[in-house]
């Protein structure tokens, strides 16, 4: 198949820890967004936890505001979050697992669990115009149940392949990889826009952006990292140079 422009979106939740873990006004993910906007950026991704953890309410509120490019709201499917975005109608909205304990978002959704409860959940955000994401891990059951419940798009977890790829273990990597790639045709088959992210860095981007049915990329912990060293339009644009140049 043909390649696409791949996206890039921006994932801020983490300027909002550096924010909270002293408390008070900065740094802003707001002020973060709009520099990543004007470096090229074609998205922004937020992820409201249940815990408030990181980023909170107000940002929302500033996000959809502030930005003329997308926002992608990360969310849990609750009842709590599903009022949160229909009340705001952002471009996307990406179902994401949610627990208290963990430090990040651990693996995939449960989809084929949970399918006729999460069909329920996503028709009215569907109704009200957003575009609805699921965030599963490269699985056949996974994809095909969310495909089943009317999701328009799929975003595969990367974490394991770049988890792999850290620890020096490449057959594992090298399995992750050929994983996805494999369901990124599956998905694509079955008219599933399909994205990925979760962990990505410069060393692990370029094999997953080669794969001609993945159109975005969601990344944010590792650019917000080296933002501190590089400045956070230089960090981008390093990230979207290492994209471009295995699409074309």
């Amino acid at each position: 198949m043909a390649f696409e422009k791949l996206r890039l979106g921006i994932n801020i939740d983490h300027v909002a820890t550096v924010r909270n873990a002293r408390g008070g006004d900065t740094p802003d993910p707001a002020r973060a967004a709009i520099l990543a906007q004007e470096a090229g950026a074609d998205g922004i991704t937020a992820h409201l936890r249940e815990d408030r953890r990181h980023i909170g309410d107000a940002d929302i509120d500033a996000l959809m505001d502030a930005l003329t490019i997308p926002l992608n709201f990360e969310m849990a499917a609750t009842g709590e979050m599903q009022k949160i975005a229909l009340r705001h109608k952002p471009h996307a909205v990406c179902i994401v697992p949610e627990k208290r304990e963990e430090r990040t978002t651990e693996g995939g959704l449960e989809v084929a669990r949970e399918e006729n409860h999460l069909a329920h959940f996503i028709a009215p955000l569907r109704e009200a115009g957003c575009r609805v994401s699921i965030f599963i891990a490269a699985d056949q059951r996974q994809i095909e149940a969310a495909h089943r419940i009317g999701a328009q798009v799929i975003e595969l977890h990367t974490g394991a392949y770049c988890d792999a790829h850290a620890e020096g273990d490449f057959a594992t990597r090298d399995a992750e990889l050929e994983k996805m790639r494999e369901m990124s045709a599956l998905a694509h088959s079955l008219g599933l826009e399909v994205h990925a992210g979760h962990g990505l860095t410069y060393d692990t981007v370029q094999p997953v952006a080669a794969f001609p049915e993945v159109i975005e990329l969601n990344i944010g912990h590792f650019i917000i990292g080296e933002a501190i060293f590089r400045g956070l339009t230089p960090a981008i644009h390093e990230m979207r140079r290492l994209m471009d140049a295995v699409r074309g």
